[in-house]
C-alpha cells in the first residue's frame, strides 16, 4: 500500500532542493551566460537535485499550509541567489578593472555587446575578462562552485535558514574589496599613465607649440598597451586572488546563515 502523504512530503523536499540548485545556477558565473541554452540550465538543476536528494535521504521540512511552504521556497530561492550574485559580482571585478584601465588609455568610448552576460563592456575589459576566465576555467572553478552549493545541504538545514544580519556587513565588506581588487589590478596602466600625464604636462610648459592634445591621446593607447603585454604574466595570480575572494565570500555567507 503506497502511503501518499509520504510520497508528497518527499517529493516536496525534492522540489526545495531543486529550487536552491537551479538558483544559485541561475546567477552564478559560468553557467549564467546565454551561451547555456535554459533547458540545458534546468536538466542540470535537475540532474544535481537527485543526486543530492538521493545521497541524503533523512532530509525532512515541517509544513501546515501552503502559505508556509511558500515561505520555505522563497527561502530556499534567497539562498541560491545570494550565494551565486556574490559570485558573479567577483567575476565582475575583472570587468571594473578593465573600465579603469580603459578610462585611463583613451579607449573608453570604444564598447563591445557582450552577447554572453549581455552587458556593454570596454576593450580591455572584454580581453581580461575572458582570459581570466579560461584560467578559472582550467583551475576547475566551476567544479567547485558546484561542489560549494551541494555542501550547503549539509550546513545551511533546508526550508529554515537562519538570516543573521552579518550577511549585511559581509556584502558591504565585499564591495570594498570589489574596489581595492579592482584598482590593484589596474595599478600598472594606472601608474604608468600617471607618470605619461606629468611628463606631457612638462612638456606643454617647455614647447608650447605642440599639441599635446593630439600627442597625448596617441602615446597614451601605445604606452598602456605596452603595460598590458608586459604585465600579462600576472593574469594567474590574478585569477588566483578572484577565485580566493569567492571561497572566502562563500564561507562568510553560509557561516552567517546557520
Amino acid at each position: 500500500m503506497i502511503h501518499y502523504s509520504v510520497v508528497i512530503e518527499q517529493f516536496l523536499i525534492f522540489i526545495l532542493i531543486l529550487i536552491r540548485l537551479a538558483s544559485f545556477i541561475y546567477v552564478a558565473p559560468f553557467f549564467n551566460t546565454t551561451g547555456i541554452p535554459r533547458y540545458t540550465k534546468v536538466g542540470f538543476a535537475f540532474f544535481i537535485a537527485m543526486i543530492v536528494y538521493s545521497c541524503n535521504p533523512d532530509f525532512s521540512i515541517e509544513t501546515s499550509s501552503i502559505f508556509q511552504y511558500s515561505a520555505l521556497v522563497l527561502n530556499e530561492v534567497l539562498i541560491g541567489l545570494i550565494l551565486g550574485a556574490l559570485c558573479f559580482f567577483s567575476v565582475q571585478i575583472i570587468q571594473f578593472a578593465g573600465k579603469i584601465i580603459d578610462m585611463d588609455i583613451g579607449l573608453s568610448m570604444a564598447q563591445l555587446y557582450d552577447p554572453t552576460t549581455r552587458m556593454q563592456t570596454g576593450i580591455m575589459g572584454n580581453f581580461y575578462y575572458y582570459l581570466v576566465m579560461l584560467i578559472l576555467v582550467i583551475s576547475g572553478l566551476h567544479r567547485y562552485l558546484i561542489s560549494a552549493i551541494v555542501e550547503t545541504f549539509k550546513v545551511i538545514p533546508l526550508g529554515s535558514p537562519k538570516f543573521s544580519p552579518k550577511i549585511y556587513d559581509i556584502v558591504l565588506d565585499f564591495m570594498s574589496d570589489y574596489f581595492i581588487i579592482g584598482f590593484r589590478i589596474a595599478l600598472p596602466v594606472f601608474a604608468a599613465t600617471l607618470l605619461l600625464n606629468c611628463v606631457l604636462a612638462i612638456l606643454a610648459k617647455v614647447s608650447p607649440q605642440m599639441n599635446m592634445f593630439v600627442v597625448g591621446m596617441q602615446l597614451k593607447i601605445f604606452v598602456g598597451i605596452f603595460v598590458i603585454l608586459v604585465t600579462i604574466f600576472m593574469l594567474p595570480d590574478i585569477a588566483k586572488f578572484i577565485q580566493d575572494e569567492i571561497k572566502y565570500v562563500l564561507a562568510q555567507l553560509v557561516k552567517s546563515m546557520y
